[in-house]
């Protein structure tokens, strides 16, 4: 009730000054105006075009990122050879911006999906990895020496014990970086594409239709607040038992 408040009161705070004509359309376009815009762009197919290609980006991209970090981010949070080697590199590269990286993408990938894709990778592998590791080296060192107790198998120790304990938390890294992923994603789509949510917000720059530029912030944040909340959700029912068991 308190989130939905917090809501409803920025609502009413922003229908309020655009209503009472404290800000300029140009600057601040009225909720209705907004609503209105992004019901046009709905019924005319805009949206939804728009929606799907960025959708497909930020998944594809995404996933390319979370399949790679997460056997790295376990090898290199295990084995200190691995840390040594990898660790470094990785935490080198992750401090470099990632809006550095769009113009080269771009001579690299050309202007199509691989470069978005490209963009999503360098802005959320390099991070997943270092957290992952950190997911790792937090499972207890008796469990562990458990294993080895009962003579696994370094191989069998990773997949029977490490992983099991560490997977609430890498979970929980997935969910931050998704985050980070949509920030990317807007990013190469407001420099180099001809269609998504960043590229419509683009066009929409170029003639002063800030209606359609706060629907479409609006509409990214509603769908960051949805994947968040529903891998939330998946969490509490994937780790259930590991919840109740600490």
């Amino acid at each position: 009730m308190i989130a939905v408040a917090v809501f409803i009161g920025l609502g009413l705070a922003w229908w309020a000054a655009t209503g009472l004509e404290w800000v300029k359309p140009i600057f601040l376009p009225s909720p209705s105006s907004v609503a209105t815009q992004i019901a046009k762009l709905a019924t005319d197919g805009t949206l939804w075009l728009d929606l799907t290609a960025s959708a497909y980006r930020i998944s594809t991209g995404f996933l390319i990122a979370s399949a790679l970090s997460i056997p790295i981010g376990v090898l290199i949070g295990s084995f200190r050879s691995w840390e040594a080697g990898i660790e470094p590199l990785v935490d080198f590269i992750r401090y470099m911006p990632v809006v550095a990286f769009v113009p080269l993408s771009i001579l690299w990938a050309g202007t199509g999906d691989t470069q978005k894709f490209l963009i999503i990778f360098i802005g959320t592998f390099f991070q997943q990895v270092l957290m992952v590791m950190d997911n790792v080296k937090r499972v207890p060192a008796d469990f562990i020496g458990l294993g080895r107790t009962l003579g696994l198998p370094d191989r069998k120790i990773l997949t029977r014990i490490v992983v099991p304990s560490a997977l609430p938390g890498i979970w929980d890294t997935l969910r931050i970086s998704l985050g980070w992923a949509w920030t990317w994603l807007v990013l190469a789509e407001l420099v180099a594409a001809t269609s998504g949510l960043g590229y419509r917000i683009t066009v929409s720059q170029r003639y002063f239709q800030t209606n359609t530029i706060i629907g479409y912030i609006l509409l990214l944040g509603l769908l960051g607040l949805i994947t968040d909340q529903v891998m939330k959700a998946l969490e509490k029912v994937l780790f259930r038992q590991e919840g109740h068991s600490q």
